[in-house]
């Protein structure tokens, strides 16, 4: 009988986690607008009640939650709403009922703590949600698409808010911000740096690091985090969208991500904010956004800065440390997460293996596996092939003027940036035609799979190039490493090849019908960085009318999602057949 009505009851409670989300949800939004617009006294007193309150309808459910399940209260999940808990009760309902504590906060710090208290709270209670049960059925690369476009349009209203911008900012503008932004580009119709205030760079900020892990890699953790378990559904969902080996590893997989991602951006914040002069910013403060934001914007391979000039800035340009360190953690980033994971495998295990004896500490083979062998050798073969060409073509033009040492750190930021990075040392304007066509080739190959980069990705092209060098030999399969790839991943790599020339050829035809007064080259190029999420350009973005700047924002779009992602999407899958047409040869050349 007691068994019957405590289950009746935690039935009534899961009931209002959907109103606890939207509790929760509401104030996060009333505290971003109200940071968005002039701060009214009056506002702040009624958004801090409206908080309160939903802070106390929150406690009131986890004590009671709790006091049915107290087995619950000994997981990591149970040490969160206990703070939660200790917070509301000595600062918000001890003082209601009329006692006190003694404990104070000035009241910057009491309104901060609401805020992140309300925030977190929200993610905690969205996070009881299931992403199966929402979207279960729809494509999960629909689900996928969907994700950013959502988070596009959320973007572009937080940066319309009065106190986001400096200036005047059309909706089209905001959106197609929003959308480089989102889409980890870094092309922009606005001066980042002067046009938008801190509030506003921070939202771009925020809309990086999520477009660049993606918006389902943070709510499916966060779901994973509070709940501690996952239904089979939303494993099954999430399996489809990380590509996940290993339907357990679903969760370990994400976490990891997320892991390396913030371990990353973390220690290269720290690092640029040692490489940079304490006289160069306005406050402390603003040292620290900007290693921040540099670091983010560096690994997703977005781009942005809070420079005019990006890192061609004077004061900047030659600054060997920060230059390095911004080469270092976007390439980092452009490897893709399996790969970043695979080698700090790799190179633990060789060094255990050099450390304790090779007796003590078993042989294990193919430790590096095939995507990672192929995707290195890949990367590092076009980085030095681009380094030897950038310094052949700029080294007595746009590196004209530098020392020796100085060539060979433009030479290697100008290799490296046009896979996905976005940032430029020097100006586009200032470079030969055959580095600019380079260039837009580096661009197109792109970064690693299942990277913060874009592109068709590397081991597209060597697949590509593998397959070439197989049909010369005569061979009749794709052999590398004792490995032999399979007949699917010449296909997808064949089909994304044909897609993205496609899709950057119209896309440029259609930006020249309506703006023939610019140089098909400039335009090609916008439309390459555009479709690779790279961000480079020729100067020519802001010059755009409406109908080429949407052309762009759905190449970006469609660059970052992913063009058989895409079709994926729409399509509707066809299972196995159980029949087989007979093989006829087509005559080639």
């Amino acid at each position: 009988m007691l068994n019957q009505i405590k289950s009746q009851l935690l039935r009534r409670i899961s009931r209002l986690n959907k109103l606890s989300v939207l509790l929760a949800v509401l104030g996060v939004l009333a505290w971003i607008l109200e940071a968005g617009f002039s701060n009214n006294p009056e506002t702040e007193v009624i958004l801090e009640k409206y908080i309160k309150i939903t802070l106390l309808f929150f406690t009131a459910k986890i004590i009671i939650y709790y006091i049915l399940q107290p087995r619950k209260l000994l997981r990591f999940i149970g040490i969160f709403d206990f703070g939660v808990l200790v917070f509301t009760l000595c600062f918000i309902a001890i003082p209601l009922f009329g006692g006190s504590i003694n404990i104070s906060l000035p009241g910057i710090y009491f309104q901060a703590l609401l805020k992140i208290g309300i925030t977190a709270i929200a993610i905690r209670e969205a996070s009881e949600l299931e992403i199966s049960r929402v979207f279960k059925k729809i494509n999960p690369a629909l689900i996928f698409s969907l994700s950013f476009i959502t988070i596009i349009f959320f973007g572009a209203l937080m940066l319309l808010l009065p106190n986001s911008r400096t200036a005047d900012l059309s909706l089209l503008d905001a959106l197609f911000t929003s959308v480089s932004a989102v889409c980890v580009t870094g092309l922009i119709v606005v001066d980042t740096a002067t046009h938008f205030t801190q509030m506003g760079q921070t939202i771009i900020m925020v809309l990086i690091q999520i477009g660049g892990l993606g918006i389902l890699t943070f709510a499916s953790y966060f779901s994973y985090f509070f709940k501690g378990s996952s239904s089979l559904e939303n494993q099954l969902t999430m399996n489809d969208l990380s590509s996940s080996s290993n339907l357990a590893d679903v969760f370990k997989t994400l976490k990891y991500i997320i892991g390396i991602t913030f371990f990353i951006e973390a220690i290269s914040a720290i690092s640029i904010y040692f490489s940079v002069l304490g006289n160069q910013f306005e406050s402390q403060w603003d040292r620290i956004f900007f290693s921040l934001f540099h670091s983010i914007s560096a690994f997703c391979n977005a781009g942005f800065s809070t420079l005019s000039n990006s890192m061609a800035e004077s004061g900047f340009q030659l600054n060997f440390g920060l230059q390095l360190l911004i080469i270092v953690t976007f390439i980092l980033g452009g490897l893709g997460f399996p790969i970043v994971a695979n080698s700090v495998d790799f190179f633990k295990y060789r060094l255990l293996r050099l450390i304790f004896s090779k007796k003590k500490y078993a042989f294990r083979p193919w430790v590096m596996n095939i995507n990672s062998r192929i995707n290195l050798i890949t990367t590092f073969s076009i980085t030095s092939m681009a380094l030897v060409l950038y310094l052949l073509f700029e080294w007595n033009y746009s590196l004209g003027e530098f020392s020796f040492s100085e060539k060979i750190l433009g030479g290697l930021f100008g290799a490296t940036t046009p896979r996905t990075a976005g940032f430029n040392q020097v100006a586009m304007n200032d470079l030969n035609l055959p580095t600019i066509i380079m260039i837009m080739g580096l661009m197109w190959i792109g970064a690693s799979p299942s990277s913060t980069g874009g592109g068709i990705k590397t081991s597209t092209i060597a697949v590509a190039v593998l397959n070439a060098f197989s049909l010369a030999k005569g061979k009749d399969r794709v052999e590398v490493y004792r490995r032999e790839i399979s007949y699917m991943s010449i296909r997808r790599a064949y089909s994304i090849m044909f897609l993205s020339i496609w899709v950057i050829g119209t896309a440029a035809v259609i930006i020249r019908s309506v703006h023939p007064e610019l140089n098909f080259q400039d335009i090609l190029f916008e439309v390459v960085s555009a479709f690779s999420t790279v961000g480079l350009s020729m100067g020519i973005t802001a010059k755009f009318g409406s109908i080429a700047k949407l052309i762009l924002m759905a190449v970006m779009f469609i660059g970052r999602v992913g063009t058989l992602t895409l079709l994926i999407a729409f399509f509707k899958q066809v299972r196995e057949k159980n029949y087989k047409y007979p093989t006829e040869e087509i005559m080639i050349n």
